[in-house]
């Protein structure tokens, strides 16, 4: 029997605000353990909460992003369990009103526009961490309880485990690119459960879903959803039965393991959060973050890809990474040199030495004007290719004007004919095997005998007219 399989997803994202969501503790990744702690974050008796601002204004953002309707009013509600990260044994989450819902995000895949509906966006605070060490014991760093968080819960409108790698990477693209959450995944400041769901191919009716935890990026998102697609599958072929449950998900070994029966929202025992009042979203608060939104990575990619005619594959390399994306914009509205040239200079030698160096591009001294500005010496034949490398490497370690760091460095490329047949004439007469080579039919010696010309010039000379002219005299033409 074939199986359509529904993948549903709740993404985790920690919210960059200075402060928790219901106290004024840092929220600071790194600190020694237990020290941006206070009574309200560690559940103390009569510790109340007060709720912070720029939080709902992060999650509102997030909710226009992803064209979701934004309550008027919504609330915070306590959501029931014990866990030893937990000490107030609740969470204060939303459960009935959530800030947002019905919204819908647009992916690509293999080139088609796919859209994956978001059924809500809450925020909530986070518990405490557990850190097993190597010996008998278990610890706890309360240092994240109380650190905010939007929850994204899609509808299962995936199909297979590219469609939610995808979603993943597009989402995390949009979080970064409205400036709400950095989304470093190392830091565990952006998570993520996956629900997954076999029915007949073809029938209406979902199947008994299963959650997967323990999911710690986007690449064991993708092992885990195929994993537990291939187990329902042969369950379900061998006419077994899936219950509904929660696994944790071992990505070193690669399978699962039930945790827990699956809970019903009643068993979290859900009611209004009695200390904090109803959250009120005006217009002027929805205008206000609207204006925050820029174009959007999936927009983005689409535009570099119809206007420029850049490959899918190099397109969105900038187009979900918001500083190359800046980068290549700015870059091209200068409109000194082609887009395709700016391209190819990010997603090759500066996407490089970022990766090497460990750095983004503002701690680089590389600006978009700059950068537009080695575009046009090279188009221009100011300077060869690989002069400009050198020129690129100065402006990103150094900063520095494009026409100075060519003087400096004497960089400046010599296209004057003259000069370079003279080059060329001596050369051949250097070299003449490789002449002879070459008129026996061996093409690879012209290669040869123009890295010789830009050897003796000191890569001085343009390598373009120094190929012409050596095809003029080696094949015994006139220079016309």
């Amino acid at each position: 029997m074939q199986f359509d399989t529904y993948i549903g997803l709740e993404v985790h994202a920690e919210l960059k605000t200075r402060s928790k969501i219901f106290c004024i503790c840092p929220n600071k990744f790194g600190s020694p353990a237990n020290t941006n702690v206070c009574p309200v974050c560690m559940g103390f008796p009569g510790a109340r909460p007060m709720l912070n601002r720029q939080v709902v204004l992060y999650g509102v953002r997030a909710g226009l992003a992803l064209d979701c309707d934004i309550a008027e009013f919504s609330r915070m509600d306590r959501k029931n369990y014990f866990y030893p990260d937990l000490p107030k044994a609740y969470q204060i989450s939303q459960a009935e009103i959530p800030l947002c819902s019905n919204g819908h995000l647009d992916i690509l895949v293999e080139n088609q526009l796919r859209r994956i509906g978001i059924e809500r966006i809450h925020i909530e605070e986070d518990a405490g961490k557990l850190v097993h060490d190597n010996g008998p014991d278990t610890l706890i760093d309360f240092n994240r309880c109380g650190v905010p968080l939007i929850e994204v819960v899609t509808r299962p409108d995936m199909r297979s485990s590219a469609e939610a790698h995808e979603f993943l990477e597009t989402l995390k693209s949009v979080l970064q690119f409205i400036d709400v959450s950095d989304c470093r995944m190392e830091e565990g400041s952006i998570r993520c459960d996956v629900n997954v769901s076999l029915c007949p191919a073809g029938s209406s009716q979902l199947g008994t879903r299963v959650e997967m935890k323990n999911i710690n990026s986007f690449s064991s998102a993708l092992r885990a959803i195929e994993y537990e697609t291939a187990r329902q599958d042969t369950l379900l072929s061998a006419g077994g039965i899936i219950h509904q449950e929660t696994r944790k998900w071992d990505d070193s070994r690669g399978e699962s393991f039930v945790m827990r029966t699956k809970e019903n929202v009643a068993d979290y025992r859900f009611f209004p959060e009695p200390d904090l009042a109803a959250i009120h979203i005006t217009d002027d608060i929805i205008n206000n973050e609207r204006a925050y939104i820029p174009e959007l990575p999936t927009a983005k990619l689409l535009r570099y890809t119809t206007k420029f005619g850049i490959p899918h594959s190099e397109a969105s390399i900038i187009a979900f990474d918001a500083e190359k994306a800046g980068m290549f914009d700015e870059a091209v509205n200068c409109g000194r040199c082609s887009p395709r040239s700016i391209c190819n200079w990010i997603i090759g030698d500066i996407t490089k030495y970022l990766n090497d160096s460990g750095v983004g591009i503002p701690d680089t001294g590389i600006t978009p004007e700059s950068l537009a500005d080695l575009g046009e010496a090279v188009e221009s034949k100011v300077i060869s290719s690989s002069a400009a490398k050198t020129v690129l490497m100065e402006l990103l370690t150094k900063g520095g004007s494009v026409g100075e760091i060519i003087r400096r460095l004497d960089l400046a490329q010599n296209s004057d004919t003259e000069y370079i047949t003279s080059l060329v004439e001596e050369i051949i007469s250097a070299n003449q095997r490789s002449v002879e080579d070459y008129r026996n039919g061996k093409t690879n010696a012209l290669g040869y005998l123009v890295g010789q010309c830009m050897r003796r010039s000191a890569g001085k000379a343009d390598p373009v007219e120094v190929k012409r002219l050596l095809n003029i005299k080696l094949n015994n033409q006139e220079d016309k």
